[in-house]
């Protein structure tokens, strides 16, 4: 029942993201093969994400599996002799820069992309700003803040906002709770992995 509950979620978020995006359209540099946002993450996954994930994962060719099994057992050997606190990677997913399985991706995956609210009340903007992509024409580099000046420059555009899309708040107890979902246990995507 919770997988089902999770869909409808994950249907609900998409059209409630998608408009968020179409808002901020002067901003969004979001195009198929682009991936930079699945080139350096440590890509969080709750329990019913890990879930939905590998229903994708077992649609793929059998070549295509192993190629993505092949690719986390070398993350996972790097990460172990690494042994840092955080390990970024490259989404093990990610195959000629584009998700093999797009429709199963995490929150993190549909949610990036966007200015978001932090935990703090703090608007964070998308790292691919600093390179030159989502909200660069509205970044000011030197503060790290979006420049009201550049801004006007654009004319009758909407204005740059911030959304609440982090991931803890697409994962809290309150959505839980709305959509009778129970994310479960939250870790990076590799970890999930034995």
């Amino acid at each position: 029942m919770s997988l089902e509950n999770y869909v409808i979620y994950i249907t609900y978020l998409n059209k409630k993201l998608n408009g968020f995006f179409e808002k901020q359209y002067p901003y969004i540099c979001c195009k198929k093969g682009c991936a930079k946002c699945c080139m350096n993450g440590e890509y969080p996954f709750s329990a019913i994400e890990f879930d939905f994930l590998m229903i994708g994962f077992s649609r793929l060719p059998a070549d295509v599996q192993e190629k993505i099994m092949s690719e986390i057992k070398s993350l996972k050997d790097k990460k172990s002799k690494e042994n840092k606190e955080t390990f970024t990677h490259k989404c093990p997913f990610l195959i000629n820069n584009e998700c093999s399985v797009y429709d199963f991706r995490g929150i993190i995956c549909r949610s990036f992309g966007l200015i978001a609210i932090n935990e703090h009340g703090n608007s964070k903007i998308p790292f691919c700003a600093f390179e030159g992509l989502n909200y660069a024409n509205v970044l000011d580099v030197e503060t790290k803040i979006i420049s009201s000046e550049k801004y006007k420059k654009l004319g009758d555009v909407p204005q740059p906002l911030a959304f609440n899309v982090s991931y803890n708040f697409l994962t809290s107890e309150t959505i839980a709770e709305n959509f009778k979902i129970d994310f479960g246990e939250k870790k990076p995507l590799l970890d999930w992995f034995k």
